[in-house]
């Protein structure tokens, strides 16, 4: 097997051979770790890396896979990169901000904490834009993040660095954070899956575990590897209130979905769809036709009242973040944080308690069609992916001669965000016309996980991960 082979095993392949002694933590990691010298360059997602502890840490795993007892952990020996916002013990944790370059964290976090004790090996830090604010992956602190299919275009964001990563094989799985898209977008742009479980499913970090837009989840290249990880990360932590004490355990090899009712929506009512995402959200439409789905189309569905009510609602609450540090530390700050501070100032308590308005009538809307469907599928992003240096508040912006957004215009995530106890899982959908992948987003009921990864699953089979081919 090549080395290039190697770097995009599956986890479960990866496994089952660490098992029968055919291929070492060692081997595959140094693979990883040789691509990665290769590639980053290029896609420049890795922000820090650990490569000689995550050997010596491979080596006990290779250790434990010799041992006849065969006492390993779920995701042993396993490389597994760590978005620069979720704290490990003795790491530096900077958010892409260069305020916080030299911060060292006392502990680590709970999503991350329990993927170390399954055996996961951390290998390396993933980029992100300052705050986790985009969905484009670029900062002054790591500069431009590129995605592997193609690298004038942008990975997607916040978790850019991660999808990059799991595009070019320089690891096995993967970390994001999502409190308006940060895990699907990446997800969809770069080719993989993505999840952003029901509100309380995965624990979160103090203090915006408080906060129901926000979620930590799995990124893999699989739909059964990021069932691996969903399953080792669920159920309640006394460090998080909002934990969920059900211990949610998903099969990896769900069933079919054969007799199962589709809701789809293209455009969710507002948004303009790049001619390569709605062919290829209706071959994904059409292949769960083919697997049995009766399949309707849903029309009249919200307005872009979303994307104020969204926008309100962050800037008034995790917006106030970025607005403590500004007194002091403003000529650190990107641009782009310091135009969303302007609109932090700008925001009221009326409009927040108007974003939670919205949001209960969005979900009334949408709550009420669900009784009559299985799971709901739609576009992940409106386009393929925006420019890997993509102004965001660029007023400039257009799909298809229309003028949107800069920000929210391209990406059809946040409104799951206001819904947030709807999990939701991208996978692709197929590859646009400059090389870059498309997703699709399952959207489930209420903490209905197991039907959102069974129907994953299923469409997967249709479309499945494409490798891709590097300029280099």
């Amino acid at each position: 097997m090549s080395d290039d082979d190697l770097t995009y095993l599956s986890a479960h392949d990866a496994r089952a051979l660490f098992r029968s002694r055919k291929l070492s933590p060692v081997e595959l990691l140094q693979a990883q770790i040789d691509r990665a010298e290769m590639v980053e360059p290029i896609i420049n997602a890795f922000c820090d890396t650990y490569y000689d502890e995550a050997l010596e840490a491979a080596r006990a795993s290779e250790a434990r896979y010799g041992k006849t007892d065969g006492r390993c952990g779920a995701l042993d020996g396993l490389t597994c990169v760590i978005k620069d916002e979720i704290r490990l013990k003795g790491k530096r944790t900077t958010g892409g901000s260069l305020i916080f370059k030299d911060r060292v964290d006392g502990e680590t976090d709970v999503f991350a904490e329990r993927l170390i004790d399954a055996g996961a090996i951390i290998h390396a830090r993933t980029t992100t834009p300052e705050f986790c604010l985009l969905g484009t992956t670029h900062s002054r602190i790591w500069g431009v993040t590129r995605n592997p299919f193609n690298p004038e275009f942008t990975p997607g964001g916040s978790s850019g660095g991660t999808g990059a990563s799991l595009a070019a094989g320089t690891t096995t799985l993967g970390t994001g954070t999502d409190i308006g898209g940060s895990v699907r977008i990446p997800a969809a742009c770069c080719g993989i899956a993505g999840l952003k479980a029901s509100y309380g499913r995965i624990p979160e970090a103090p203090v915006f575990n408080l906060d129901f837009y926000s979620h930590s989840g799995p990124m893999a290249r699989t739909v059964a590897d990021t069932t691996l990880m969903f399953n080792q990360v669920v159920g309640a932590s006394s460090r998080d209130i909002a934990s969920l004490r059900d211990p949610m355990q998903l099969p990896l090899n769900p069933e079919g979905v054969s007799g199962w009712k589709v809701a789809y929506s293209l455009d969710l009512g507002w948004f303009e769809l790049d001619p390569d995402v709605r062919a290829n959200t209706l071959a994904a439409v059409d292949a769960l036709r083919d697997l049995g789905c009766t399949v309707t189309e849903v029309e009249g569905f919200w307005s872009e009242r979303c994307d104020k009510a969204v926008m309100d609602y962050l800037n008034f609450l995790w917006g106030q973040h970025m607005k403590r540090l500004y007194p002091e530390h403003r000529d650190l700050m990107t641009d782009y944080a310091l135009r969303t501070i302007d609109h932090v100032e700008k925001t009221t308590a009326e409009d927040y308690l108007a974003s939670m308005e919205v949001a209960q009538e969005t979900y009334a809307i949408f709550g009420a069609m669900m009784e009559n469907y299985d799971v709901f599928i739609c576009p992940t992003n409106a386009l393929s992916a925006v420019a890997a240096d993509h102004d965001s508040w660029d007023e400039t912006f257009e799909i298809n001669g229309r003028r949107m957004d800069g920000e929210y215009g391209w990406v059809m995530t946040h409104p799951f965000n206001m819904m947030s106890r709807c999990p939701v899982l991208s996978i692709p959908s197929g590859v646009a016309a400059n090389g870059v992948p498309t997703g699709v987003q399952i959207v489930g009921k209420t903490y209905d996980e197991p039907s959102v990864f069974q129907a994953a699953a299923a469409l997967e089979k249709a479309f499945g991960f494409r490798r891709p081919q590097l300029a280099i």
